[in-house]
């Protein structure tokens, strides 16, 4: 009984210690009629050089932590101006250190980070301007407003939306 109640507890003890550290979270919305829910990994920026540092610049990014990052549409939508079906993906992120940074909706969308990740399974992949601020946002963020907004460390992203 014992044996039992210290597995118990330890089991406990590591689930909180872990789900403390890069929380799940859930974003859901609606864009001009599409239902949009994002599933994702929320890291904190704990004082660390996110960009270049963190996360490498020019590599394969799970756009959170842990779990692959996933994002659902209930239907056909464009993507900043590209077409996309239905469907939950995998979504990854390129940062890069000067210019664009790259976009992309993966088939696979039940990975464990980038390890996995093979670009013959992107189903859309485009290139966007992050915007560079002066305020911190700790915590990565997703939010479903008039675009689906990434906001993690200084930089931000807006991702338009339209129903095909």
């Amino acid at each position: 009984m014992k044996k039992i109640k210290f597995l118990l507890l330890f089991s406990l003890i590591a689930t909180m210690s872990c789900a403390q550290k890069s929380p799940r979270q859930q974003a859901e919305g609606t864009i001009d009629g599409v239902k949009i829910a994002i599933d994702y990994g929320a890291p904190s920026v704990k004082g660390r050089t996110v960009w270049g540092g963190l996360e490498k610049y020019g590599k394969v990014w799970r756009a959170g932590a842990n779990e692959n990052t996933t994002i659902s549409f209930d239907k056909a939508v464009t993507v900043n101006g590209n077409v996309l079906a239905a469907g939950k993906y995998g979504f990854f992120m390129i940062p890069n250190e000067s210019g664009d940074w790259t976009i992309i909706f993966n088939k696979k969308n039940d990975g464990w980070g980038a390890y996995s990740y093979k670009e013959a399974e992107d189903a859309l992949r485009f290139n966007i301007s992050p915007e560079f601020g002066d305020e911190n946002q700790e915590q990565l963020f997703y939010g479903i407003m008039d675009t689906i907004l990434f906001a993690w460390e200084k930089v931000k992203i807006n991702i338009t939306v339209a129903a095909k």
